[in-house]
């Protein structure tokens, strides 16, 4: 597979082109950035365009985008127009009505649209995935969700913060990621009811914190919360409590803890796993060796979503449209003070 990457020369398009040039199932088409002369010094001999039209007039069957928020649409549409498949990045789009205009595109041109969830493939929050699916803890009772930093200070960009770039605050922040997890969970999101504040930072349009109970079609619950305000430091976690047990995962650092019994109240055996490797590799070299490795695992998936297969880790177009969705609607639910219904979407198909 011929792939082009839009954004390269950023702080996430430098480990998507390591890792396309790193697979064997594919190859790196093109570069696109502002920054033409930085993305070709990593593009390994591929060639590098600030032009639009010029990089999609090379030949590629997907492109995956790479850049803030606010320029995807017309990139997304631009490569649908091509018949190219598409990876974007976390969120799809700054807001409700661009994402659906994307996801549209994708159907209309018939080709596979990825979500840049690649927290999925995180070792920790994939083994709460395998898990829940394994039926080691029984039915799924409920579900807790948090992700959470200091805020402002984390930003390299006020882009990165600021609501007609990003979107919005918290929940479009590392809180999308977690709304994404709870809903790689649940199976799917139908009901949320929330509230969401802006106390601290005071920027217009995106909220501090956002707390907000999820639902699935099955009335299964997921407790959430997104926060700019934890002093502690960057945290993300779930946990799955079933009725023979439960597991968590989180980061950072790296960490899952398992527990099976035989019946509700029965003998508990319990499974640590601290991650050692993961830390060790993370201390001499930096997180980025953990993103990259998920940014690998998201890549294969994509292209084999993009050969036809199904049960994927990988997050799919309806998968980056309802964290949209639940990131809008939170605040909506806060402003009403009612639960917001939405459709049950399920996968996304061609």
């Amino acid at each position: 597979m011929k792939i082009g990457i839009i954004g390269a020369a950023g702080k996430i398009g430098q480990m998507r082109v390591e890792t396309v040039r790193a697979n064997p199932r594919c190859t790196l088409a093109a570069v696109m950035d502002l920054a033409a002369d930085k993305a070709a010094a990593l593009a390994g001999g591929a060639p590098a365009f600030s032009d639009l039209d010029r990089f999609l007039d090379q030949k590629m069957d997907a492109v995956i985008i790479s850049t803030p928020s606010h320029v995807r649409e017309p990139l997304c549409l631009a490569a649908f127009a091509r018949g190219l498949h598409v990876l974007s990045e976390k969120p799809l789009a700054q807001n409700l009505a661009s994402a659906r205009r994307i996801v549209e595109a994708a159907r209309a041109a018939k080709r596979h649209l990825g979500g840049g969830f690649n927290m999925r493939y995180y070792p920790a929050f994939a083994h709460v995935k395998d898990v829940v699916a394994s039926g080691r803890i029984g039915e799924v009772d409920h579900v807790r969700v948090y992700g959470g930093h200091g805020g402002l200070s984390n930003f390299t960009h006020d882009w990165e913060y600021k609501a007609e770039f990003s979107g919005g605050g918290a929940l479009w922040d590392v809180g999308i990621h977690m709304t994404d997890m709870a809903r790689h969970i649940l199976g799917e999101i139908t009901e949320v009811y929330g509230v969401a504040t802006s106390r601290v930072w005071n920027v217009p349009g995106s909220e501090d914190n956002a707390m907000a109970i999820y639902k699935s079609p099955s009335g299964v619950s997921a407790l959430y919360q997104a926060t700019w305000t934890d002093w502690k430091g960057y945290q993300s976690a779930i946990e799955v409590y079933g009725t023979r047990g439960m597991v968590r995962g989180a980061y950072a650092p790296m960490h899952t803890l398992t527990i099976t019994q035989d019946r509700p109240g029965g003998t508990q055996r319990r499974e640590v796993n601290g991650y050692f490797g993961v830390k060790v590799r993370e201390k001499l070299k930096s997180w980025k060796v953990t993103a990259v490795d998920a940014f690998a695992g998201e890549l294969d998936d994509f292209i084999s979503l993009t050969e036809g297969r199904e049960g994927l880790r990988i997050a799919d177009g309806h998968a980056a449209l309802r964290a949209i969705e639940v990131a809008t609607m939170v605040p909506e639910s806060s402003r009403t003070g009612q639960p917001v219904q939405l459709e049950n979407l399920g996968p996304m198909r061609l």
